[in-house]
This record gives C-alpha cells, sequence and structure tokens, in this order.
C-alpha cells in the first residue's frame, strides 16, 4: 500500500488538526467556567446596585423630608423672631433711658457733692447753683 505525497499530507494536517483541537477544547473548558463566573458576579453586582439605587431613593425622600421641615422650622422661627423683635427694640429703649438715669444721678451727685454748705456758707452756695445754671444753659457745662 502506497500512499501519495498529498494523501500524507492530508493525514499529517489531520493530525495536527486533531491535536490543535485536543489542545483547545481545555482551554475552551476553562474559558467557559471563567465565563459563568463573571456571569455570576455580574449577576451579584447587579443585584447589589439595584438594593443600593433603592437605598439611596429612601434616602433622598428622607432627606426631602428633613428639608421640607427645616423650611417650616426656619419659617416659624423667623415669624416669631417678628413677634419678639418689638420686645427686644423696647428692652433696648428701656436700657438707653436707664443708662441717661444713671449718668442723670451721677452729675446731680456731684453738683451736690460740690455744694458745701458746712464749710463756705449759705451765701456761697447759692451763687455756686446760680452760676451753674447759668453756665448750663449757655452750654459751657
Amino acid at each position: 500500500m502506497l500512499i501519495s505525497y498529498g494523501a500524507l499530507a492530508g493525514l499529517i494536517a489531520a493530525v495536527a488538526f486533531l491535536l490543535f483541537v485536543l489542545f483547545t477544547i481545555p482551554v475552551l473548558l476553562r474559558t467557559t467556567k471563567t465565563l459563568k463566573k463573571v456571569e455570576q458576579t455580574m449577576d451579584i453586582t447587579n443585584d447589589a446596585l439595584g438594593k443600593m439605587s433603592n437605598d439611596i431613593d429612601d434616602i433622598m425622600k428622607q432627606t426631602n423630608d428633613l428639608l421640607d421641615k427645616t423650611n417650616d422650622l426656619l419659617e416659624d422661627v423667623n415669624s416669631k423672631m417678628k413677634t419678639v423683635e418689638p420686645v427686644v427694640q423696647a428692652a433696648a429703649d428701656l436700657g438707653e433711658s436707664v443708662s441717661d438715669l444713671n449718668s442723670s444721678s451721677r452729675k446731680l451727685a456731684t453738683r451736690f457733692s460740690e455744694v458745701n454748705i458746712k464749710k463756705t456758707g449759705l451765701m456761697t452756695t447759692i451763687l455756686t447753683s446760680i452760676l451753674a445754671r447759668r453756665r448750663r444753659r449757655r452750654g459751657l457745662d
């Protein structure tokens, strides 16, 4: 039995193709396993992203509710501040009046302490008070 060169070449090519297929099968099996694991990982990731999306939606709803409540509270505080503002102004005016009264009391006490009836006598006291009144009218005191 004689085999021609063409048949021998075909046989060698068939054996080479067979070896190629035999060595390619394990690689294809590993690739298939890897792709299945990647698919499982993608499924888990998609589920996790779905849950995270739902959680973020819930957080956003709660944040919006909290902002609405904060706005309502701020409006309430502002309206109450407008109510309290006249009281604060009245207290400021009262403080200013008390300050003016204190300064007038100090001036009066200073004038009475300057007047010493025992040492200078009654006539000097009267003259001093008249002159002091005259100075105040002229704006010197």
